[in-house]
């Protein structure tokens, strides 16, 4: 039998970390077969010695996070046990500073790859099913660049392509037929940085949201552009938007590949550069899974549900 003692940041870190009712302590003590307990500004850890020193990791993690964003929720205690039986370091990867002191952290290891490529390549291709926070990671490094001043313009771009269903009747102008499509972006960018500046930079071209067809003919000097959804672009898109790309520029390309959107028998241009792109210098190609969506956890278990029939068809 062997015991650990862990020092507790704070009452309000403590109960984070056990969760409403003890339901992140229950969950820890089913995966690992120990007795946690929390008595003079201390958490207890007593169980075999493996198991003790495999708790504590879980603790000290879920503590850190507690006191770096103020909660911890149920798919946060789900993914450490997990990362620990794979045998992941649970270290926490590095912060994306953003506006007014914010920060955003890759949660799992496949984002936290997909940052380091962001960081590293001058163009990035990644690929990952919904929920794991290709486009939110994305803005946020391109808002970290635009705010250090590594560099001075951010365009984010989706292809206007109808996910089954037309948009050709709705009411409005050409602006406000495409606005649902680029609502997303919008919605990701709102998170790093107050409407009031957002304003000010749009007004000044500083930070563009617009169709993947306005974007032809252009050359983008010290520039992040971030193209998502682009599992709907056609090769010939494609190789358009990789080639607006500029001096001093980055590019970071996202999608899903299990959800194309285009017309039978019409290649993906994701797809195609992900394949014929490898291996070039400077080009990095990054794959997430299951494993690294962070939405609810019903999302997970629903891109399973729909990937079955898939890998039985193959």
């Amino acid at each position: 039998m062997s015991e650990a003692t862990i020092s507790v940041v704070s009452s309000q870190s403590l109960l984070a970390v056990f969760g409403t009712c003890d339901q992140h302590l229950r969950k820890i003590r089913e995966a690992l077969g120990v007795s946690i307990s929390a008595h003079d500004g201390r958490i207890h850890v007593r169980g075999d010695e493996e198991a003790v020193a495999q708790a504590t990791r879980v603790l000290e993690e879920l503590q850190e996070r507690a006191r770096r964003e103020g909660h911890v929720d149920g798919e946060d205690v789900t993914r450490a046990l997990e990362d620990l039986k794979r045998g992941r370091r649970l270290a926490e990867p590095a912060a994306i500073e953003v506006y007014h002191g914010r920060q955003v952290r890759p949660r799992t290891a496949g984002q936290a790859r997909y940052v380091s490529a962001m960081e590293r390549a001058d163009v990035v291709l990644c690929s990952g099913p919904a929920g794991t926070g290709k486009t939110y990671l994305a803005v946020a490094v391109a808002v970290s660049w635009l705010k250090s001043g590594r560099v001075r313009k951010i365009v984010l771009v989706r292809p206007a392509v109808e996910a089954g269903e037309s948009l050709g009747y709705l009411p409005g102008d050409l602006q406000a037929k495409i606005n649902p499509y680029l609502r997303p972006l919008m919605d990701a960018l709102r998170e790093m940085m107050e409407q009031e500046l957002i304003r000010k930079y749009s007004e000044e071209d500083v930070i563009e949201v617009i169709p993947l067809a306005y974007m032809r003919g252009r050359t983008l000097n010290e520039a992040c552009m971030i193209l998502d959804e682009a599992q709907n672009t056609t090769v010939a898109q494609m190789k358009m938007f990789l080639t607006r790309m500029g001096h001093g520029s980055k590019i970071i390309v996202s999608g899903d590949i299990t959800q194309i959107d285009l017309p039978p028998h019409t290649k993906s241009g994701l797809v195609d550069a992900l394949a014929r792109l490898r291996g070039i210098d400077g080009v990095a190609a990054v794959e997430l899974t299951q494993r690294d969506i962070v939405r609810h956890r019903l999302v997970q278990d629903i891109v399973n549900a729909y990937e079955q029939p898939r890998k039985k068809r193959r």
